[in-house]
């Protein structure tokens, strides 16, 4: 069964105040059925990590280079995260696409650094609204899936969000059936090239989650858990989605 993970983008977000709202994250969960996630600025991940101690909160970087080092004024390395303490890193978020006209392949040699310094590797991936409209989703999120997931890729290194451009941070949320048809089109996909071990991958949906929508949107087929913005810099909004996920595990129990 693949354990549920609730993953908090803080974005460009975020100072040593803010560390008090993670506080009080891991004073209210401490489910084993789901794994929590934050990815704060880098500025922020040595910190946290010296933070959490032994509570069972997982850390990640935001982006990084596709080198291990090197020239490169104002990036970071996949390296460097995992020495900083993050044990994931996201890549080929829509604001990196399109604000830094990442490629898809920039996105897959971005994951394999990743998978060679230890991280797992968060892949966004989603459609814009004109593409949705035009009736282009599959085709987009197929093609981005298939050149953005790199070889090696398991259950284990990789984890996908499908996260619709035109519901990031905009309070506009797909129908239960268009992200339904998403994951199952994602799962299936996956299956295709990597067999059995597809089932192992986990999916997560993100674009406006929020307290409102979580549980419904965690009894979707395939929602493995989500990728959360905005909502996850206070612990007053990101608590409760994280507590929707814990119940859905719960009902899951053998």
């Amino acid at each position: 069964m693949r354990r549920r993970l609730a993953a908090g983008n803080w974005k460009m977000n975020g100072t040593a105040a803010s560390l008090s709202e993670v506080e009080a994250l891991l004073d209210a969960h401490l489910s084993p059925r789901v794994e929590i996630l934050l990815c704060p600025p880098a500025t922020l991940i040595a910190r946290l990590a010296e933070m959490k101690g032994q509570h069972p909160l997982t850390i990640g970087g935001q982006d990084c280079h596709a080198e291990e080092s090197g020239a490169h004024t104002g990036d970071i390395s996949a390296a460097q995260l995992r020495d900083a303490g993050a044990a994931y890193v996201i890549v080929g978020h829509s604001e990196r696409r399109t604000n830094h006209g990442e490629t898809d392949e920039q996105v897959a040699a971005k994951a394999r650094a990743a998978h060679a310094a230890g991280l797992t590797a968060v892949v966004c991936l989603g459609e814009t609204l004109a593409e949705r409209e035009a009736g282009q989703t599959l085709e987009v999120v197929g093609r981005q899936v298939d050149a953005s997931v790199p070889e090696g890729a398991t259950g284990i290194n990789t984890v996908i969000a499908y996260e619709p451009v035109w519901a990031i941070g905009t309070g506009l949320t797909p129908t239960r059936e268009q992200i339904a048809e998403v994951h199952g089109f994602l799962r299936s996909r996956l299956s295709a090239r990597m067999g059995a071990d597809a089932a192992h991958v986990r999916l997560l949906y993100g674009g406006s989650v929020k307290p409102s929508n979580a549980a419904e949107i965690f009894a979707i087929p395939d929602v493995d858990g989500a990728l959360v913005g905005g909502a996850s810099l206070k612990a007053a909004d990101f608590s409760p989605i994280i507590r929707a996920l814990e119940e859905v595990a719960e009902v899951e129990l053998p």
